[in-house]
């Protein structure tokens, strides 16, 4: 809570602020940070190995193999989703599997399953869209910005 905030709490729910936070349990934030490091490696290595699998067997370059790995990894999260295994997983490493791409095909899903009731269209397409609405907007918006300013100094004889 913000110190403005506090000041205008009576004593008496300062007190219950204090009482509160005394009551509340110690998070293990190094045990955490393990936790989440390594199930986010964990899931890199795998989506490295699928890469790798694209490249051998598949005869894919460097370059090219890049977004059907992203592809797979995206299936398997919202197949674990589905069974509702990858909460469980999320659970125990936190933030680990928040941030790869997984974490978000995790939430887009997660977001769909949960409206199902509602229909197709306004339950599971539109709130799929409520989350990933402002993140496809933003990635949008941040390639039309970095595609401005590369213009920009290609056209100023790069600076």
């Amino acid at each position: 809570m913000s110190s403005k905030k506090k000041k205008n709490l009576t004593p008496t729910q300062q007190q219950y602020q204090q009482i509160a936070k005394s009551k509340e349990p110690k998070r293990p934030i190094l045990l955490n940070s393990i936790k989440a490091f390594l199930v986010g490696g964990l899931i890199c290595v795998i989506g490295q190995a699928i890469k790798m699998g694209f490249i051998h067997y598949f005869e894919f370059t460097e370059e090219t193999a890049g977004n059907p790995t992203i592809a797979v990894l995206i299936f398997i999260s919202t197949l674990l989703t589905s069974f509702g295994v990858y909460d469980y997983i999320a659970q125990w490493a936190g933030a680990g599997t928040a941030v790869p791409v997984t974490g978000f095909a995790n939430t887009v899903t997660s977001a769909a399953l949960e409206h199902r009731t509602e229909g197709f269209v306004l339950g599971v397409g539109g709130n799929m869209f409520k989350i990933a609405g402002p993140v496809i907007v933003f990635g949008v918006f941040s390639a039309f910005v970095v595609a401005i300013i590369k213009l920009t100094i290609e056209a100023l004889g790069g600076i």
